[in-house]
């Protein structure tokens, strides 16, 4: 049997359709979209699906019918009608500042207005955008389908500028506004995008979209679904078997999955990314496929700023409020990076009466590369850097070499430039949170015990540190008598804590080998450590 090839990088349906390439069925949603409502706004990650899922449906618009022969939706009631459809890809647009944007948006509309023959001749983008769907309805007499993908994109790219994301905000806002002014005039709207910006700030002139990220009926309407990988992949799995590189892996599948599984929407359905997937087969080696496509500068910024939030994020509880709160002036990074594709639904409760969702890293392939971006950025140095010093830790653990990890956080912390050095235990606790994370360790932070919060626990096969991490601010003209006293001060300071509270209690009795870590901090390379073993 002939392998399907894999559409790597193809976006466009007939393409892939006529092209023999491997298509996995998402017809069905099409059909239920089109039946259900007129006008839908969908949030999924970069990469994952959003722009092929839009060239289908403007197909089906199209009447294209023998496009879909041998799918779910040729042999449905759906006839398939045409209707004239408006393509715009906001991820094409120049988005360098609001004149440009509203230039760039002027010239998309102007190349449709050409390709169509209309005669319109309005500057305004909106009122162009107006025009063009009355001229078009006029044309062929048919109700008007505006899809439009990455609609986030003028925003998105300037989230760290908030003056420039704002005005472009402006531009944008009065421009997919006028869709619901068009209401008789329009068959179907569809909106894309990554983020999911509050209605208010962006949607309140547009408050008619349905809203089907988070429903469940439509949680599978991107990606892959894991229960059909074999379905769809197994010649390309069986492919790689005899290969050398794999031949240690006991079980491809459940390697696959580890590394690129995990998206989820509805708590349930678990959905391969689509990009890592077929990058994977195409490259024939496990590697971070998706987030080397595009660093999300902005989300690393952020961390960048306000290390903390990047703590406490495992089994983070979002209502769907929540989920809707993100705005260019007040962003909160769970939500965001729920949105962007770094934290996924892992579990809806029944517990409570409204949807509370709990999102975690979907797999290996997020949790390696965005770990080992977010310590680069923390400390400024090249990726390779924060790669080697991962390694060196990881020996010093199994060799219970302490003094050598002590010497390694070191040089990381040391490496932080004086203008991003923060005097605040949340900056250091940050950067070890995420070197051990790194090394596959799960570490866990802020654990309650019955006498208040311990600052970290790290647990091994054979044994489990229970940390405390301790601050304070020493001019760097200290001497090294003065240095010394402040460590040691810290230092009992914190092992006092750990027994006084009994922070380690909850611990004894599972077999392992318990240790007390106590780590001081008096700047970028002033660290101290002390451990105790107890029993």
């Amino acid at each position: 049997m002939v392998m399907k090839k894999l559409p790597l990088g193809i976006q466009t349906f007939s393409e892939i359709v006529q092209g023999g390439y491997l298509y996995v069925d998402k017809t069905q949603y099409v059909y239920d979209l089109i039946h259900d409502a007129k006008c839908y706004f969908l949030s999924r990650p970069r990469r994952f699906g959003k722009s092929l899922l839009l060239d289908t449906i403007a197909e089906a618009f199209s009447g294209n019918k023998e496009l879909f022969k041998g799918l779910w939706i040729y042999d449905s009631d759906y006839n398939f009608e045409k209707h004239p459809v408006i393509r715009l890809d906001m991820s094409g647009v120049s988005t360098e500042n609001h004149e440009t944007l509203k230039e760039s948006i002027t010239v998309s509309l102007k190349q449709i207005i050409s390709d169509e023959q209309l005669d319109i001749d309005e500057k305004i983008p909106s009122d162009m955008f107006k025009r063009l769907i009355i001229g078009l309805y006029k044309k062929y007499n048919q109700k008007v389908v505006v899809l439009i993908d990455e609609y986030d994109k003028p925003i998105l790219d300037h989230l760290t500028n908030i003056e420039m994301a704002e005005s472009n905000r402006w531009v944008i806002r009065g421009f997919y506004g006028i869709l619901k002014s068009m209401d008789r005039y329009l068959r179907f709207t569809f909106l894309t995008g990554v983020s999911k910006f509050t209605k208010a700030s962006l949607f309140s002139e547009l408050n008619n979209l349905r809203d089907i990220t988070m429903k469940e009926e439509y949680a599978n309407i991107c990606g892959i679904p894991s229960d059909s990988l074999e379905e769809h992949f197994s010649e390309h799995i069986d492919n790689l078997k005899s290969r050398k590189r794999f031949q240690h892996c006991e079980n491809l599948r459940d390697e696959i999955l580890k590394w690129y599984d995990g998206y989820s929407w509805d708590g349930e359905t678990k959905l391969l990314n689509p990009f890592s997937l077929l990058s994977f087969f195409n490259h024939k080696s496990f590697y971070s496929f998706w987030y080397a496509s595009g660093t999300p500068k902005f989300l690393i910024d952020y961390i960048k700023k306000q290390p903390e939030s990047y703590l406490n994020l495992k089994d983070t509880k979002l209502t769907e409020a929540m989920l809707d709160s993100v705005d260019i002036d007040r962003i909160m990074i769970a939500p965001l990076l729920f949105q962007t594709g770094y934290l996924t639904v892992k579990d809806i409760p029944l517990a409570y009466s409204t949807p509370v969702y709990i999102v975690d890293i979907p797999n290996q392939e997020v949790r390696d590369a965005f770990n080992l971006h977010v310590l680069s950025a923390l400390t400024e140095k090249e990726v390779d850097y924060a790669g080697r010093a991962q390694l060196d830790l990881r020996d010093a653990l199994q060799d219970g070499d302490l003094g050598k990890m002590l010497d390694i956080l070191r040089g990381l912390f040391a490496s932080i430039p004086y203008n991003l050095h923060i005097d605040m235990d949340a900056y250091y606790h940050s950067i070890l949170y995420v070197v051990m994370n790194l090394l596959g360790f799960d570490m866990a932070v802020e654990v309650s015990v019955s006498k208040g919060r311990v600052d970290a626990v790290l647990e091994f096969q054979d044994k489990v540190y229970v940390m405390e991490f301790k601050h304070e601010s020493c001019p760097s003209y200290a001497d090294d008598e003065k240095k010394r006293s402040l460590f040691d001060k810290l230092l009992k300071d914190g092992m006092e804590q750990i027994n006084n509270r009994g922070y380690h209690k909850k611990f004894i009795g599972s077999g392992k080998a318990m240790y007390k870590a106590v780590f001081a901090f008096l700047g970028r390379d002033d660290i101290d450590m002390i451990v105790e073993m107890e029993g």
